[in-house]
């Protein structure tokens, strides 16, 4: 039993260890405004990166009402028109680690993909509100051969629907 316990230990060590190592490159943060409205719904956002093209390369995020039963969410992801036609009618939603809930008023953070090839990308951000607004912000960033991120514009400011949005590099 000392054995296992010893073992297990220098796993967890040898995992943390590992961790700074293995930093996210880049980060999004995305601000979801208090809009004085009288019945308020929190928006659907979706979150993705295509290149220069428009060609999308890898969806981020879609924050949508996932509990809603018999998928009834769903029903509104068309609202959401550019994330719609580039990759949203081509896929089964939910989908593992993209889908998730509706973010209340805040800040909150996504990560962008690590694994991006060298080349110039487009971050997209867009958001569509029940008996509201749609808005859609784009932020350009580029990926080095090293991996690393370079960007001219580092945030964008929503008017409508979206608050501040924030390319974060943290390299």
């Amino acid at each position: 039993m000392k054995y296992i316990v010893a073992a297990g230990a220098l796993c967890v060590l040898g995992y943390t260890a590992v961790l700074p190592n293995q930093a996210i490159a880049a980060e999004l943060e995305v601000e979801v405004p208090r809009l004085q409205v009288a019945a308020y719904h929190r928006p659907y956002v979706a979150i993705w990166v295509s290149d220069p093209r428009q060609q999308r390369v890898a969806d981020v995020a879609v924050w949508y009402d996932v509990a809603m039963p018999d998928a009834e969410g769903e029903k509104w992801l068309p609202d959401m028109r550019q994330w719609w036609r580039r990759s949203g009618r081509t896929l089964y939603m939910p989908v593992d680690g993209v889908s998730g809930a509706t973010r209340p008023v805040g800040k909150h953070r996504v990560a962008l993909p690590d694994n991006l090839s060298a080349g110039e990308y487009i971050v997209h951000v867009e958001a569509a509100r029940e008996l509201g607004g749609r808005e859609h912000i784009q932020i350009p960033f580029s990926v080095s051969a090293d991996g690393s991120i370079q960007s001219q514009q580092q945030h964008a400011q929503g008017s409508s629907e979206l608050g501040q949005v924030a390319l974060i590099i943290n390299q």
